[in-house]
């Protein structure tokens, strides 16, 4: 009996030793949009403290093409060993809203392995509009016979649906004029040649502190910290309005649990860090720690409420 017992423990302890000396190489990250973009950089940061965290390299690669879609089937395919990672957010719950043929089932195909964190859109117009708090535009927007132009950086972005949901929220109409990137999207607000637009905390930031944008309010659960005098939506009166921009890390379908749980609590641990918490606050970003259990109900919730919202808006995939 003791020989047997010896001889399984000794069979398990290689299974368990391996187990526990996750991760034994370096990880693969990819994030599907271009350098630069505010999921690079706020992925990049992260995968930096984690690396330090992991003790191993995190080699980080930017896929792009077809809306994130083409970085995003590559991690589906990949082998499911907790060494390849999707750096990915909101959009990844809006895909299935805007394309017909993906080429992977975006819940399905994956693991929500951690949230990074949310930062909310902001509700801006040109001072010169003379329209100072919410209720103005909404007032403005129903004197109008097909509402208030708003500008977005594309159909089905979180920039466009934020402001349709405000929309139906405050039973107003909008006029959508989508632009290719944020930059121009805020330049035509600047402008006057468009109402207003919900532009990320670290794009209109500096313009609004420096008077040439107007916040009217954040479309978050909480006021930003960057914006601390701005209300919520729900505060203004329109408590159905919430769609903050969220950021966090995926692992294709069928990684071991063991990975799943070590890149959880580690990308958890880096959120407390004060140097990483820093400069996600300089970049509009408040972190967001859930329980890969957790993280996939709020996923789950996001895939649904996305879904509601496009065929609302009438948004058909293509």
């Amino acid at each position: 009996m003791k020989r047997s017992l010896l001889i399984f423990a000794l069979s398990v302890a290689p299974a368990i030793a391996q187990a526990e000396a996750w991760p034994e190489k370096a990880v693969h990250a990819i994030i599907p949009v271009g350098a630069g973009s505010s999921t690079d950089i706020v992925h990049r940061v992260v995968f930096e403290q984690l690396s330090v965290a992991l003790g191993r390299p995190i080699v980080v690669e930017n896929r792009t093409g077809a809306g994130g879609t083409i970085g995003t089937a590559v991690i589906a395919k990949s082998k499911p060993d907790g060494y390849t990672l999707l750096g990915n957010g909101s959009a990844h719950t809006i895909a299935p809203a805007l394309y017909k043929s993906l080429p992977y089932d975006a819940a399905r195909d994956f693991i929500p392995v951690a949230p990074i964190g949310t930062s909310p859109s902001v509700l801006v117009v040109s001072p010169p509009k003379a329209i100072t708090t919410v209720q103005q535009l909404v007032a403005a927007a129903k004197a109008r016979p097909n509402g208030l132009n708003f500008s977005s950086v594309g159909i089905g972005t979180a920039t466009h649906l934020s402001a349709e949901r405000f929309a139906f929220s405050a039973g107003i109409q909008g006029v959508h004029i989508p632009f290719k990137g944020g930059a121009e999207a805020m330049l035509e607000v600047l402008a006057g040649r468009v109402e207003f637009f919900f532009g990320p905390v670290a794009l209109v930031l500096p313009n609004i502190r420096d008077g040439k944008l107007l916040a009217l309010a954040v479309n978050a659960t909480e006021r930003s910290p960057n914006l601390p005098n701005v209300p919520t939506l729900r505060e203004a009166g329109y408590p159905d309005a919430e769609y903050p921009i969220w950021f966090g890390v995926f692992a294709p379908a069928g990684t071991p649990r063991e990975p799943v749980d070590i890149l959880n609590r580690e990308i958890a641990k880096s959120l407390q860090v004060p140097t990483l918490r820093e400069k996600l606050s300089s970049l509009g970003v408040e972190p967001l720690i859930m329980t890969p259990d957790q993280f996939k109900l709020y996923v789950d919730k996001e895939f649904a409420l996305n879904a509601a919202l496009a065929k609302k808006v009438g948004l058909k995939p293509e």
